[in-house]
């Protein structure tokens, strides 16, 4: 049987929703699935990661701009209705379907219910908690205070809920690399900068600025930049200019980089969960809307430093907090603060 995922990618959605997707794919393939995924083919988009592991691709078209598209729905590029009658066209191709994921904000019950008589279970993948849905099972994986509530009402009552960082979806790298983590001792000497895989509101930019106007003494930063980053021929050259900046594009080795580091900067989207699982401490800046309560309950809990949102963060705050956790005593601290345990 078939299992078949509904995703996109894109300049205005990041590579977040497809790079969790494709962690929960790599799981179910090694249960001896065969998972599909439907992407639409939006501008920036990644799909060619879906073919790269090995995946089954099915495309779905793009559309002009529809005016009358608000909020997450303007994701799409389509009403949900259009992108329902595409997305069933084919599944219906690949029967039968045992399992439909769903990862997408702009999606909820009304599209949920045209796929119901076209596969066995729904799995929804979800962080807004903003709409209803029509679901076997929803997982949303990030820490809130009122997680356990936050669905109530949203979704059927024989919904299985998998709630929590404890569900979080992280590739086998990460579980490996865990497996020979070394003990941070608070001695600060290598960065990792990562704010996700199209950065669209330049926080990488601003990252290296606060590293170049500190220029830390036997600190070394690792610069990751993702395939969906439209400026990142600039920033290869920012970092090629000055011998402690070390460029990487679209990486396979997160996990690597992540267990050598000593702090994070970044952003407050699925790596969150990374970096905490390997105990990585982060300064960090929501570079959407819904990540807002995500980062600040993170906070308040002592996952991560935050900062605040994109247009309110500048150069002087990301420096002050790297300066901040360059005392050996305070970011030894956060260390140990801010580990996910399993």
């Amino acid at each position: 049987m078939n299992t078949v995922i509904r995703v996109d990618s894109s300049e205005r959605i990041g590579s977040g929703h497809l790079m969790r997707c494709l962690t929960l794919a790599g799981h179910m393939r090694r249960e001896g699935k065969t998972v599909h995924f439907i992407c639409r083919d939006l501008v920036g988009n990644l799909s060619r990661i879906v073919t790269a592991q090995g995946f089954a691709l099915h495309l779905l078209p793009p559309h002009e701009h529809d005016a009358a598209l608000t909020d997450y729905a303007v994701w799409l590029t389509a009403p949900q209705e259009v992108d329902a009658q595409e997305s069933a066209e084919i599944i219906r191709e690949l029967q039968p379907v045992e399992r439909l994921v769903i990862d997408h904000y702009a999606l909820d019950a009304a599209w949920e219910r045209r796929m119901r008589p076209l596969v066995q279970e729904i799995f929804v993948i979800d962080d807004l908690a903003n709409r209803p849905h029509d679901c076997d099972i929803l997982l949303d994986q990030n820490f809130y205070r009122d997680m356990e509530r936050r669905y109530d009402g949203l979704v059927p009552e024989t919904c299985k809920l998998l709630l929590g960082p404890k569900h979080a979806l992280l590739r086998r790298e990460f579980y490996e690399a865990r497996k020979t983590l070394r003990r941070r001792d608070g001695k600060l000497c290598r960065i990792l900068v990562f704010y996700g895989g199209s950065d669209q509101t330049r926080e990488t930019e601003k990252a290296i600025a606060a590293l170049l106007q500190l220029a830390l003494p036997g600190v070394e930063a690792d610069v990751v930049v993702g395939g969906g980053n439209a400026r990142q021929e600039h920033i290869r050259s920012l970092c090629e200019a000055h011998e402690f900046l070390h460029y990487h594009l679209q990486v396979s080795n997160m996990a690597e980089l992540m267990a050598s580091a000593d702090l994070a900067l970044g952003a407050g989207g699925t790596t969150t969960w990374e970096r905490c699982f390997l105990g990585l401490p982060a300064i960090v800046t929501a570079i959407a809307e819904n990540q807002f309560e995500i980062c600040r309950d993170c906070a308040e809990a002592g996952l991560i430093y935050y900062l605040g949102k994109w247009d309110e963060v500048m150069q002087e705050d990301i420096a002050a907090g790297i300066k901040m956790f360059s005392a050996p005593e305070k970011l030894h601290s956060f260390q140990q603060a801010c580990s996910l345990k399993e």
